[in-house]
């Protein structure tokens, strides 16, 4: 190995190092996830002129007004999902892929719907120059769910809204765990619902946080939205 390649290995070591302690910090206590925030490099996943600050267990931002969710926060709502390895698992809203990322050591297929096609666009590629091939990033409204790959083991939405969208109810199996802030955006409950018989019900609050709000046909409305 060149002094460089040493050098840039350490610096990632040392980046997801502090990640895990700080999603230890935070209560998460799931060995597989804890050695799937050690294995992927958040500095892969952010823009490159925040690529200084990946080891800060804070949100950073993307374009279109998102931020990438606080490494911590992202562990303890993927956590929250149990996932063993074989699981098929919906995420609505990729960002630039750093969830999906972990979700895909995590489960056996993920399938990541985004709203802004350059996100998109950006999470795929660095997916692909990570060596991750069973996440699938597809450009749609995320509220509506991806009925074509249903039903889902685990569902997690990264952007708030007061209820459930029913398209992503209807789209976890029995059994299931689903994960989403809830809240009108800019203070919310990150909620774990697990789909019963009855229905969907809540199990517990994940944390306390703030996200942005989620657009869509069983979301806000876009129209409200304004655009940065």
């Amino acid at each position: 190995m060149s002094r460089r390649s040493h050098l840039a290995a350490s610096r990632r070591r040392a980046e997801t190092g502090a990640l895990v302690t700080a999603a230890g910090r935070a209560g998460v206590r799931d060995e597989r996830v804890l050695r799937a925030v050690a294995d992927v490099p958040r500095a892969r996943f952010v823009p490159a002129e925040h690529a200084g600050s990946a080891e800060l267990d804070i949100p950073l931002p993307i374009p279109h007004g998102q931020v990438t969710t606080q490494p911590s926060l992202v562990a303890r709502m993927v956590e929250a999902l149990g996932l063993t390895g074989v699981e098929r698992v919906l995420e609505v809203g990729a960002g630039y892929g750093y969830q999906t990322a972990l979700l895909a050591r995590l489960a056996g297929q993920v399938w990541a719907v985004e709203r802004w096609a350059e996100l998109a666009t950006v999470a795929r590629a660095n997916l692909v120059r990570s060596g991750i091939r069973n996440a699938h990033v597809v450009v749609g409204d995320g509220t509506l769910g991806l009925p074509a790959h249903a039903p889902y083991d685990g569902v997690v939405v990264a952007a708030a809204f007061s209820d459930v969208p029913a398209p992503l109810a209807e789209q976890l199996r029995l059994g299931g765990r689903l994960v989403q802030p809830i809240g009108r955006g800019g203070h919310e409950r990150v909620t774990l619902f697990v789909q019963t018989p009855r229905g969907l019900q809540r199990r517990g609050q994940v944390a306390a946080a703030r996200f942005v709000r989620l657009y869509g046909r069983h979301g806000f409305a876009a129209e409200d939205e304004q655009e940065p």
